[in-house]
Parts: structure tokens; C-alpha cells; sequence
């Protein structure tokens, strides 16, 4: 069972925890249109010299594995630090974790192959999850 799943279960059945907050956290970060939302993230991971990794994600065909040293390099210290905090663990977790699910997820964001216009990407989130299962 991939990270993914194992986040929409725990979505799914009203479990708090790491992975739920986890999953939130990160659904306000690329709902967030101070940062940019997912198309800011995006382009963070595009102008750090990581796009042929991002576009991976995006794009249909094989998601391409990140480094948690990677995701400390684009996000910087201070958001990393404030994801970390918002989960209560140390920036080494915080950015292992989101290493780990964010190809996924960016993935599920991007099912035609490209980013979203406009609307609510914490609505359209929420609705991937509904649609795994009451489909």
C-alpha cells in the first residue's frame, strides 16, 4: 500500500495522527496563494534546479524520487520550519515525510497531465480522497 493510500485511510476513517496532518498540512500549503499554491511549489522546485523531477510528478508517466535534502533545499528553512512545527516534529521528519508523499500527491493533482486553473485545490483535494472511496 503506497504513502497515498495509507493517507486517504487515515482520512477516511477520522483518524488524527502524523499522516492526517500531515495531509492537511500540505493541502493548505498548495492551497495557499501567498506562496502560490501548486503552480508557486511548482515553480520553487523548477527554479532550485529540480524540474525534471517536478514535471515527473505533473506529467503521466513515472513519478521521479526526491531527496529530503532536495525538499530542504527548495522549500528553505523557514517554511520547513513551520511545517515541522505545525506537525510537531524535527525538520529532518518533516521534510523526509513530505519527500515521500508529495510525488504522489502532486501526481493525484494532476491527472491530465497538467496544473490546474484556478478554484480550490483543498475542495479538489478533498474530493480525490472522496472519490478513492465512494466511487
Amino acid at each position: 500500500m503506497g504513502l497515498l493510500d495509507q493517507l486517504v485511510g487515515a482520512v477516511a476513517s477520522g483518524q488524527s495522527g502524523g499522516n492526517n496532518a500531515l495531509l492537511e498540512t500540505v493541502m493548505k500549503m498548495l492551497n495557499d496563494p501567498q506562496n502560490g499554491g501548486l503552480q508557486g511549489l511548482i515553480q520553487s522546485f523548477q527554479q532550485g534546479g529540480l524540474g525534471d523531477i517536478v514535471n515527473s510528478w505533473v506529467s503521466q508517466g513515472q513519478n521521479l524520487p526526491i531527496s529530503a535534502e532536495q525538499i530542504q533545499s527548495v522549500l528553505g528553512g523557514s517554511s520547513l520550519s513551520s511545517i515541522a512545527s505545525q506537525l510537531g516534529v524535527s525538520q529532518e521528519q518533516a521534510s523526509g515525510s513530505l519527500a515521500s508523499m508529495l510525488p504522489q500527491l502532486i501526481d493525484s493533482l494532476t491527472p491530465n497531465g497538467s496544473v490546474p486553473q484556478g478554484g480550490d485545490l483543498m475542495a479538489q483535494g478533498m474530493e480525490m480522497l472522496k472519490g478513492k472511496f465512494f466511487a
